[in-house]
């Protein structure tokens, strides 16, 4: 077996644990099982300190991440192809800058009671890089979805 099949297993593997690691986060503190615990007789169900170790452990990952993507467009700019970097960077770059400027500043009443209730401080700024993040993400995620169709559509062509 190769080293490239290996990969893709561990990848694999490393995926469905992470899957299941964030269902285990995103209902522990979910509405519906706080209802079923009050109606059990119990006023509230802590976060396990487990649930904090593993957010602990996603932001240690994401460092990682930042800091490999540096690291490998330093090396890109380093090995010939600066340009190309450059303005892969630039392009990046501008489509954060758009996602700001299409964001709202607006905090939605709800939301605002929302964080009033877990004592969160929310500015309008904040909901503005929030809104930014969520554009840029869908701004990338259209664009890579359309790259792909048409890499796809490009193949069949030939």
């Amino acid at each position: 077996m190769g080293l490239h099949k290996i990969l893709k297993i561990v990848v694999g593997v490393i995926g469905i644990i992470a899957m299941i690691f964030a269902g285990i986060v995103w209902t522990i503190d979910s509405e519906p099982l706080q209802d079923e615990v009050k109606a059990l007789g119990i006023n509230a169900v802590d976060v396990p300190s487990s649930i904090g170790n593993l957010m602990t452990i996603g932001y240690i990952v994401l460092a990682l991440i930042l800091v490999l993507v540096i690291i490998f467009v330093i090396k890109g700019l380093f090995s010939g192809n600066a340009k190309n970097v450059l303005i892969g960077v630039g392009v990046f770059l501008l489509v954060i800058a758009i996602s700001y400027f299409m964001a709202s500043d607006v905090i939605p009443d709800d939301i605002m009671k929302a964080a009033a209730k877990q004592e969160i401080e929310l500015t309008p700024n904040k909901m503005k890089w929030v809104g930014a993040g969520i554009n840029s993400f869908f701004i990338l995620a259209a664009t890579a979805i359309g790259l792909m169709l048409f890499s796809g559509a490009k193949k069949l062509v030939k």
